[in-house]
């Protein structure tokens, strides 16, 4: 969670207001876009408490306000990217709050943010013109007392339905409210409405931040897909690419799978042949560990790694994105399992810390899931290779002198050529193979 905040303060009668400027997240990033709001002013927030949502180059992350007021004024419309170190949000808080809480004083000289890799920024965030806290009154949000707690989706639901927390009675667990209250509330204060007539067809409504003209719709790139589309330009047109393809049986793989989903200590995981398509390459590189590398441009340097940051590409609704499995060639194949499992989840609901995505070695991408049989895939910045998996079909296959229907899948192996010559590449890419054809060789090879 981002830790880095910045402090103003000015004096307005018996009040101080304070600026909360955009955080440093770390790893060098140097804006995010404001996704979701959870306060407006006159709310009142507490030192801890999540106000919005915000999406860097790398993930989707929540940010606290790092202390206790009254909503003062929401300088960032939703939608909207601004630079680290611009004011978002001021708060009002009574004079007697702040004596003690070891925040920076008025005469404190202001902390400037520093980016990782890139120093301190030399713009000065600009101060913009403030309007008196708004006054609660009648609708929406007039309840008295505070929110209770809620978990961030909760949260967004109730914004949508223009739900006010502070009048939800919570049934969860420690007094926190349910997405059932949530609907609840929203049922018993919405009143009946008459049925309408069928309403004309419309067209449907562009995406946030489109831009619609005479039969053409444009969206700005932003955030995670911005980062992608960078990364893939500079790692084709730096890292010299060669892919190579082999076919293989996989049915022995799949009987596997088949047995494992009965396994009491593999209860609750989700098993695909991804697992073993991973561990069959994890079993590859450790026949073959020059392969786990990377070219240092500035040092004209081969890295060699000793250990395996297992990449797993994932397609999200925010553009591609490549978690990876810490040390992934220290784990049994239940913890794997679990590994990837936990890698998947997250990515999908969009939870994925920067942290997971940083210090990748090779990556997996399963292109099978979408019908597809094989492709030519692009590295991972800073990686030495990456294997796609194709579909797997019944095919007429030779097994044993006849030709009989066999789970088939083609596999694609792209590699750096600057620290991973043909011989190596191929050593690799048929070792995969061989482990899927006879998964016997996981034992026998280990």
């Amino acid at each position: 969670m981002p830790s880095t905040a910045h402090w103003r303060t000015e004096r307005r009668a018996e009040a101080v207001v304070r600026e909360f400027t955009l955080p440093d997240v770390g790893e060098g990033l140097t804006e995010a876009e404001i996704l979701t709001w959870y306060v407006k002013p006159g709310d009142e927030v507490t030192d801890g408490q999540v106000v919005c949502e915000v999406e860097t180059a790398k993930a989707v992350v929540e940010l606290p306000i790092p202390y206790t007021g009254v909503v003062h004024e929401l300088l960032v419309a939703e939608r909207t990217a601004v630079a680290v170190g611009t004011v978002i949000i001021t708060v009002a808080q009574e004079t007697d709050q702040t004596a003690g809480t070891g925040r920076p004083s008025e005469t404190a000289a202001p902390r400037r943010p520093v980016l990782v890799g890139y120093g301190v920024a030399d713009a000065p965030a600009r101060r913009r013109a403030r309007k008196a806290p708004a006054a609660a009154s009648g609708g929406p949000g007039a309840a008295g007392g505070t929110r209770p707690p809620a978990k961030p989706p909760v949260r967004k639901l109730a914004k949508d339905l223009g739900v006010d927390l502070r009048a939800v009675i919570p049934s969860g667990p420690g007094g926190t409210v349910t997405r059932d209250d949530v609907h609840a509330a929203h049922a018993a204060a919405a009143p009946p409405q008459p049925a309408a007539p069928p309403a004309a067809v419309q067209p449907p409504a562009a995406a946030p931040g489109a831009d619609t003209a005479a039969g053409e719709t444009r969206v700005a790139v932003t955030g995670v897909r911005k980062a992608m589309a960078r990364a893939m330009v500079a790692s084709a047109f730096t890292a010299p690419h060669v892919t190579e393809f082999v076919s293989v049986d996989v049915t022995r793989t799949m009987k596997l799978l088949q047995r494992l989903r009965q396994d009491p200590e593999m209860t609750g995981l989700r098993l695909t042949p991804l697992l073993l398509i991973c561990k069959a390459l994890l079993t590859a590189i450790a026949r073959n560990p020059a392969v786990n590398a990377a070219w240092d441009e500035a040092a004209q340097q081969i890295v060699h790694k000793q250990y395996v940051n297992l990449g797993i590409a994932a397609a999200t609704p925010r553009g591609l994105i490549v978690p990876n499995i810490k040390n992934a060639q220290a784990k049994t194949l239940p913890e794997l399992a679990r590994a990837l499992d936990d890698l998947v989840s997250t990515a999908r609901a969009g939870t994925t810390a920067p942290a997971a995505m940083q210090g990748g070695t090779v990556t997996v991408t399963n292109i099978g899931v979408f019908g597809v049989d094989t492709g030519t895939p692009i590295l991972n910045p800073g990686e030495s290779a990456i294997l796609a998996a194709g579909a797997i079909r019944p095919r007429p296959w030779v097994h044993r002198g006849k030709v009989k229907p066999r789970q088939v899948t083609t596999l694609a192996l792209s590699f750096d050529h600057r620290l991973v010559d043909g011989e190596l590449g191929s050593k690799v890419l048929a070792d995969t193979a061989a482990v899927l054809e006879d998964p016997n060789r996981l034992i026998t090879w280990s």
